[in-house]
């Protein structure tokens, strides 16, 4: 456990750390890729040239200093941080290895301000921590290795399906080569998989949201195809979509993710932009299976009928259920009445405000205004879920 001491010392370099900001985890991951660089088959690159894994780590390091009185309130933190390595295949002794560079980092760029006793205090901080993500990873692999259908680290799946849902997005099925079961999972997680580009000199390793219902018998992806860029983002997407084919093998690991449908027994809001739609279509069809006895509304926003995935199957879907279904094209108009033209519109009417729960998956943009557009009209923030697509993003 840390001491009082240590606690002090530790909040006291909160505005050091906030005056370096994301220079200090750039300079981390520098560092650490230099020493290191065959990490750079585990970490996702694109998010390396984009920053935004920089952002994310500088803004989950400042948060551990502000709340290491309180660990109570990093809970969500450490659990969908914990989700995210095991579909990463992240193992025990990579936590030594990322302490050391965040210790000699610190040392580095602040040398007047490391003085021996903040040494010690930010290494039995992050050893603290580090402990409670190695044991709740533990738990997790050991969970899903002894699961009905379940494995461990990296498991050979083939391609049984590939089909074209829209202009950008194809959905690729896999079966397990050793014709075994697979392990269930909970709608609204997604699947890591490993693949070996030839436009890339690393092992790439991505998270996919499973788009349909746990079936035992295979996994389900949907994948945007990332078009127009020059940078890693789009690497595998692209790759997927070109080079993929039906029988071709991959590498994955277990379902995993802290965002999934929860039976509450309330009326259930699942919104979605974009290629957000691949977890709410899971959910959907969970809740489809299982009759689910309360009122569903399902609210998809994209540029229009060509990059609209799963229309008419959702549709028919909420048809048949009596269930609310509402799509926003931006660039174009529509016959059907169930379409709209513009920005999605929640005063509506028809959303359960006062008592549902609601659950949003897209661009961070279209999830921010969602939000707060839910909470402007009185929906309370606890009753409100979301997905960030790659770093976490707070909305």
């Amino acid at each position: 456990m840390l001491s009082e001491q240590h606690i002090i010392i530790i909040k006291s370099t909160i505005p050091l750390l906030e005056s370096a900001g994301s220079a200090l985890t750039s300079y981390f991951y520098k560092r650490l890729f230099t020493h290191h660089p065959e990490l750079k088959n585990t970490f996702n690159l694109a998010n390396q040239e984009s920053g935004r894994q920089q952002v994310a780590l500088f803004e989950a390091i400042a948060s551990y200093a502000k709340h290491i009185e309180d660990l109570a309130q990093l809970t969500g933190a450490v659990e969908r941080i914990a989700q995210k390595h095991t579909s990463m295949n992240v193992q025990a002794e990579h936590y030594a290895v990322v302490g050391h560079h965040l210790i000699e980092t610190l040392r580095e760029l602040a040398p007047d301000a490391f003085t021996s006793e903040v040494e010690e205090a930010w290494t039995q901080a992050y050893n603290f921590l580090a402990g409670i993500f190695i044991a709740r990873e533990k738990e997790l692999y050991n969970e899903r290795k002894l699961a009905n259908g379940g494995w461990e680290g990296a498991r050979s799946f083939k391609v049984a399906e590939k089909i074209k849902e829209s202009a950008l997005v194809t959905s690729f099925i896999f079966v397990p080569v050793d014709g075994k079961a697979v392990i269930n999972y909970e709608s609204g997680q997604y699947l890591g998989i490993e693949v070996v580009p030839a436009s890339s000199d690393y092992n790439e390793i991505r998270q996919y949201s499973l788009s349909q219902a746990a079936n035992d018998i295979n996994y389900r992806i949907s994948v945007k195809k990332e078009i127009g860029s020059e940078t890693p983002q789009g690497i595998v997407s692209n790759y997927l979509h070109d080079e993929v084919e039906v029988g071709d093998e991959v590498k994955l690991y277990s379902p995993a993710g802290d965002f999934f449908f929860k039976d509450r027994a309330t009326p259930i809001a699942l919104i979605s932009a974009g290629v957000g739609i691949t977890p709410m279509q899971s959910m959907l069809e969970l809740l489809n299976q299982n009759g689910y006895e309360h009122p569903v509304h399902f609210y998809h926003a994209c540029e229009g009928l060509k990059q609209h995935s799963f229309d008419q199957h959702n549709k028919s879907i909420c048809d048949n259920q009596g269930w609310d279904y509402k799509v926003w094209y931006n660039s174009e108009q529509s016959d059907e009445a169930h379409k709209y033209h513009g920005f999605m519109d929640f005063s509506c009417n028809t959303l359960p405000l006062t008592n549902g729960h609601f659950y949003l998956c897209g661009p961070i943009a279209f999830m921010a205004f969602a939000k707060k557009s839910l909470l402007a009209l009185g929906v309370a923030d606890d009753r409100i879920h979301y997905e960030v697509f790659g770093p976490h993003k707070s909305l």
